[in-house]
Formats: structure tokens, sequence, C-alpha cells
């Protein structure tokens, strides 16, 4: 008898920072459907809470999709500690949400600053498998935090590092690398921006006097992701959209960035008391561990 391997099994895990960390997450049925810029939700035990994440990455000759996670609050802090290879997930659900349009275009733009760097990568390594001219504008704060630079560089026809400090490839935001580009080629068919909201929404100001297509990955609080919950609502042109089965991806001139990171400040507060009340339980929980002999 054939033993099969366990579900949701972690096969490979890399720790980029003391923050920033990578699951490769065993699914051969998800590897197959999966397409750049969609989504999963994942629950990390029995109890544990429902987060999405944009998958970074998919392999379908191994079966596996890619996670990168950064540890921020008390559930990715707690699977950052629990998570390694060998272990399993209790939940993984997807594909979700509407892949990145990657038809048609003879140059874009791909802008990824900090985490949003991740799932970036599947769609300029799309882009480019279409023919595409694809120009790729990484940003970090810091040389240490870099990730995947030589695997950009084997999907782009140029890339522009980026860092807040200058330790490594011009000194600035991602917009400055954005600019660069955007000086260099008069013919780009469209720009895709994921970050942080505060650098989608600055990504978007730079582009819109020029009239330039761009498209964002909107990240708001979501709980089933089939669009019941309400919580991803995002203002997009004046209009309700609902990020889970309408998006992720938006037009970025049209999404209201400060409706959206009022959204997402809302639940500040009850997450710093969780993650304060689960640090604390870990405190106690290394304090009853009796002392060796």
């Amino acid at each position: 008898m054939i033993e099969e391997p366990p579900p949701f099994e972690i096969v490979r895990r890399e720790d980029f920072s003391d923050v920033t960390y990578l699951l490769e997450v065993r699914h051969p049925e998800m590897a197959r459907a999966a397409r750049p810029g969609q989504f999963v939700i994942v629950m990390s035990h029995e109890a544990g809470e429902r987060i999405p994440l944009t998958i970074a990455d998919f392999d379908r000759d191994r079966g596996t999709v890619t996670l990168v996670i950064q540890a921020v609050g008390k559930t990715t802090r707690e699977m950052q500690r629990d998570l390694v290879a060998g272990a399993r997930l209790h939940a993984l659900v997807g594909p979700m949400g509407e892949p990145s349009r990657l038809d048609g275009f003879r140059k874009v733009v791909v802008v990824g600053g900090g985490l949003g760097v991740a799932p970036t990568y599947p769609i300029a390594r799309g882009l480019k498998e279409r023919g595409a001219h694809v120009i790729g504008v990484i940003g970090f704060r810091s040389r240490d935090l870099v990730f995947w630079e030589e695997k950009f560089r084997a999907v782009c026809d140029e890339l522009i590092l980026c860092s807040d400090d200058g330790s490594v490839g011009i000194k600035g935001l991602v917009t400055l690398g954005l600019e660069q580009a955007m000086s260099a080629h008069s013919d780009i068919d469209e720009v895709v921006a994921i970050g942080p909201p505060i650098m989608m929404r600055a990504c978007a100001a730079t582009t819109r006097p020029k009239g330039l297509r761009t498209v964002v990955s909107l990240n708001p609080i979501m709980v089933d992701g089939t669009g019941m919950c309400g919580g991803c609502r995002v203002k997009v042109g004046g209009r309700i959209r609902f990020a889970c089965v309408e998006g992720p991806e938006f037009d970025a001139h049209q999404v209201d960035f400060d409706d959206l990171m009022f959204r997402l400040a809302r639940h500040r507060a009850a997450e710093k008391v969780a993650l304060e009340r689960w640090q604390q339980g870990c405190r106690l929980e290394a304090q009853a561990v009796p002392a060796r002999a």
C-alpha cells in the first residue's frame, strides 16, 4: 500500500530576515490551478485565524505553492514559530480571486515594495512567458532584506533595485525607480504595483499625469474569501467592490486609498491586544518549563 503524503505539508522553509519567511507547501491540485495574481486563505491550526496570502510562486512539476509571509501580528508570528519543514497547515483554500491579465502587452513595468515583491514575481514571469518586455522595479529598506533578486533577473529584461538607505541599488523609494523606467521608455503599456497601500498610492500618483494604465493588488481585511462576509469591500471609482471575488487587482487611478487605509487601521487596537496576550502566554509557557538537572 502506497502511503499518501500528508495534506498541506510544508516541504521547505526559508527565512529571508528575522520577520520575513517563505513556506513551500505541497498541494498538487492547487499548483495546477494557480495563476499569477491569485491568493489563498490559510489556517495554521484548527483554532487558528483565517488569513489571506497572495501566491508568491507555484511549481506544477513539484506540485507546490509558495507563500512569503511577514511576521507582524499574532497569527503570522505563531506561524513563524511553529511552521517548519515537515509540519503541515490545517487548511489551505484556493486559488481565489481573479488572475492577473497577462496577454496583449508589449512592455510592462512590474513594481514590488517590501513584502509586495513576492507576489509580483509570478506576474513578471507570466508576462515574460507571453513575450512582453518586462521591467522590474523592486524595493527594500536595506540590503539585508533583499530576496529573490536573481529570480527577478531571470524573468525581467531590466531590473531596477531600490533601497531606502542606499545600501543596494539606487537610494530611494520604488517610485524613483518607476520614474526612471518611465523616463527611459515612452511606450509602456501598463504598470503593475504591489506593496503597502501608501506605496501603491504613490505609484498611482506617479503614473496618473501620463495617463499610464496602472494596476494594484489590494489587501483589505478578509474572512471567507467568497464575498459573503463583506469584510473585503473597497471603494473603486466611487463604487463598492469586493476584493476577494472582483479583485484583488483594480485600476489604481480609481482606488480610494484613504478609505482602504482607514479600514485596515480599524482593528489595529484589537490586533495589538491579541499579540500581547499571545506573547504573554509564550512567556508563561517558557517559565513553566522545568530546568534540566
